[in-house]
């Protein structure tokens, strides 16, 4: 690999279109067939694209906007804006019209590609009214130039103006769980780092290894595990068509490396003991459980996954547990947009269940005397763009990034999150509660997500997002009844588990279902706390009032 002084990872995709150019890098489905691209012909169109960028002579280090759900253009695209010198600045296709107005006014877009997208209509058209329109191949019909006829017109660029490692790559607008997103900037230098520490020191990868992209990639961790280590360590990308070909397009990449999200993980497992009996659970255990094992993995499409990587939130003890039984042993990781998702990550052999593990190499871990999590590390961003005032604030004097999470470490050094600094809440009896926790402990096969609440309540309560299992008991009175029973058990279960001013006063089954769409998950399905808690606010007394301690909300 080049020298770390100079390389980018740019640099390394040059490497694989001289040294692999028939290899596939990038798999994209289209209705029923898949194309696929070599690393020559992904050249062949970021030159091309490159060229008229230049052609347009705008500043050097232009702000350029990505649009659209993951795509092989998506790719492609980014690799064309950093050729011609300027900095790409993806955009989630699910973020509000505000928020889109904010991003392209604040990093000052002078244009954007767009790609897949299921909404777009005149309001998203009149945010871009002054900035020029590149559609990519699946975008919508919008009023744009067409990538295929741009590209024939253009021949690739051939001398490339390489950049050097400190200079600005991308600005990564943070989905936020509240409030406008800041933009995080990141140099060449910090997402090459991650990719050779992060891909090739942990995870050893190699042109042999493929990954599946469905994650958002306007989010840090889809950009640095999958298109940074597919361009750092010459890995395929296989991309997802939509989320009712999710198993279809998981089945067929059969990845190696695979990071999901804690909501997808306990999707996979309440799916399989859906359609498991009870039977088939037994044998799980007995003696030709092997091949049932292998069984689930390959109807998962994890058959070929040596590394599986769980993040953002905690799993339930009984899910981790699970897949290891299969088999598959989940790495529980840590990491931020503002360090590029390089942080901590459980190492294979040592994983302490509900903690993420030790600090990579090259990251400094310290805690506040409040519990705050402190790091330092190569991937550190260089800044929040065009706010320099809350760069410093989120900085200690030496250089530690304020993460706002609260943790503890153990005798190995492994990190245990145990919420956030500012999620804490008081009850009307003076006494703070974490809600993560808490909420951790209330995932099971019935229930998919759980908000705790209850600030200025006398005690706290719940908020449960019931799996399709626990859904389809709801239809008629008996299964009701026999679902209000072991809720009730869980919420004994639970309480005698927790110190007396956090026990929960009730559960409270909602009849909403959560999705990014409607505003209760960020793109990478954390729960939006605020928006749930202001949603349901209004029936919050009335909860409190009746004594029951299993609630249905109306309207089922």
């Amino acid at each position: 690999m080049e020298n770390n002084n100079t390389t980018t990872l740019l640099h390394r995709f040059l490497h694989w279109e001289q040294t692999r150019p028939q290899a596939i890098h990038l798999s994209q489905p289209v209705g029923e067939e898949v194309i696929d691209y070599s690393w020559r012909e992904v050249g062949d169109q970021a030159r091309r694209m490159a060229a008229y960028l230049s052609s347009l002579a705008l500043p050097t280090g232009s702000s350029i906007a990505i649009l659209g759900r993951n795509s092989a253009h998506w790719v492609i695209a980014d690799l064309a804006i950093w050729m011609a010198g300027h900095v790409s600045v993806p955009l989630y296709p699910t973020m509000s019209t505000d928020g889109m107005a904010h991003v392209l006014e604040h990093a000052n877009v002078r244009l954007a590609f767009v790609g897949r997208i299921d909404a777009w209509d005149s309001g998203r058209q009149a945010l871009f009214e002054n900035i020029a329109l590149i559609a990519l191949p699946l975008a919508p019909d919008l009023d744009a130039g067409c990538w295929d006829t741009l590209i024939a017109a253009h021949a690739p660029l051939c001398e490339l103006e390489l950049p050097a490692p400190e200079q600005l790559a991308t600005i990564i607008y943070t989905s936020g769980t509240t409030g406008m997103p800041k933009g995080v900037m990141h140099s060449f230098a910090s997402m090459y780092t991650y990719a050779k520490l992060g891909g090739g020191d942990f995870c050893s990868m190699t042109p042999d290894d493929c990954m599946l992209s469905y994650l958002p990639l306007a989010h840090a961790a889809e950009r640095s595990c999958v298109e940074s280590n597919s361009l750092c360590h010459g890995a395929r990308i296989y991309f997802n068509d939509s989320l009712e070909t999710f198993s279809r397009d998981l089945c067929r990449a059969r990845p190696t490396v695979f990071i999901s999200m804690p909501r997808l993980w306990t999707k996979f497992y309440q799916s399989v003991c859906a359609k498991l009996g009870t039977q088939q659970r037994d044998a799980l255990t007995g003696p030709d459980g092997a091949v049932l094992k292998e069984q689930i993995l390959g109807m998962l499409g994890l058959d070929r996954t040596r590394i599986a990587f769980t993040g953002s939130a905690p799993l339930p003890t009984d899910i981790v547990n699970w897949y290891r039984s299969l088999g598959l042993e989940l790495l529980e990781v840590y990491g931020m947009s503002e360090n590029f998702c390089y942080s901590h990550y459980s190492r294979p052999g040592q994983v302490r269940i509900g903690y993420v593990g030790q600090a990579l190499p090259g990251v400094e871990c310290r805690l506040s005397p409040e519990g705050e999590i402190l790091v330092r590390c190569a991937t550190q961003m260089l800044g929040y763009y065009k706010d320099p005032q809350q760069t410093a604030q989120s900085l200690t004097t030496d250089g530690f990034f304020h993460t706002g999470d609260r943790g503890e470490l153990d005798e190995q050094g492994r990190l245990k999150i145990t919420g956030r600094v500012k999620e804490l809440f008081k009850t009307s009896r003076g006494k703070y509660v974490a809600p993560a926790p808490i909420e951790n402990r209330l995932v099971n096969d019935l229930v998919e997500a759980a908000c705790v609440t209850g600030m200025g309540q006398s005690q706290p309560f719940a908020l449960l997002l019931l799996s399709p299992t626990g859904r389809a008991r709801l239809g008629d009175a008996a299964g009701r009844e026999s679902l209000r029973g072991e809720l009730l058990t869980l919420l004994e279960q639970v309480n005698a588990s927790l110190e007396g001013h956090e026990k929960l006063d009730c559960l409270v089954v909602v009849k909403d279902v959560w999705t990014i769409d409607n505003g209760f998950l960020t793109p990478t399905l954390k729960i939006k706390r605020t928006v749930i808690e202001d949603h349901y606010l209004a029936h919050v007394q009335d909860w409190a009032d009746s004594g029951e301690p299993i609630h249905f909300q109306a309207c089922f």
